[in-house]
């Protein structure tokens, strides 16, 4: 499974992508705002750095606007995918952009109706926001699923993005619901590593070395 950072925090992305473990990012207008950079500016750094796909999200809801802003950021580096909504523009302007031969990362996907138009679309990524279908009281890993099982019965070769993610436990969720990629802040990246029995067993290993007086000759 692929692991995506969901920020424009170009010092946090630097930072991770040295574990050789990031295989690309995603990212918007808000969260650049968070950076206080520029949103194109933004982008270049941060697609020197990651070598794999960028998702650049537009600002326009109307396809013609899509169209424009999509190809603007696509300009910017070869591993952009243009970001646009699971809505009938957004769908629209996705086909336009497969056919251009760019990468398109369809977001905002609730549903797996959304997500199976979406492949036929052209889409390279869709995103289903499973946080935020917890957050309505239906089961987001089972729209994971169900996006999958439709995918395998058809060949679509769209990737399903899990984002939304708020825990380790998504993670792992979506990592056995058959997710290609999971996108996550850099707080959740850190966390993945984090079990307090392997804090427990690694300061028991250095005790009984210091003990023991064990050394290595480097």
């Amino acid at each position: 499974m692929k692991i995506f950072l969901d920020t424009a925090d170009v010092a946090e992305i630097r930072k991770y992508a040295q574990s050789g473990l990031v295989d690309g990012v995603t990212t918007n207008p808000s969260l650049a705002a968070k950076t206080g950079k520029d949103y194109a500016e933004s982008l270049k750094e941060i697609t020197s750095i990651i070598k794999g796909s960028v998702s650049a999200e537009v600002l326009s809801t109307e396809y013609e606007g899509m169209l424009k802003e999509g190809r603007a950021v696509a300009k910017i580096a070869k591993n952009i995918a243009v970001k646009v909504p699971s809505t009938w523009d957004g769908l629209r302007a996705c086909r336009a952009f497969a056919d251009e031969g760019l990468t398109v990362n369809v977001t905002l996907c609730f549903s797996p109706v959304q997500a199976m138009l979406a492949a036929k679309a052209g889409a390279g990524f869709i995103s289903p926001f499973i946080g935020r279908v917890d957050d309505v009281g239906e089961d987001g890993m089972g729209l994971i699923r169900d996006i999958r099982a439709i995918y395998d019965n058809y060949g679509f070769k769209t990737e399903i993005l899990a984002a939304s993610i708020s825990s380790v436990s998504h993670v792992r969720e979506a990592a056995l619901a058959g997710a290609d990629v999971v996108t996550m802040p850099a707080d959740i990246f850190k966390k993945l590593m984090d079990h307090p029995l392997t804090d427990k067993g690694l300061a028991a290993f250095a005790a009984d070395a210091k003990k023991a007086n064990v050394t290595i000759k480097t």
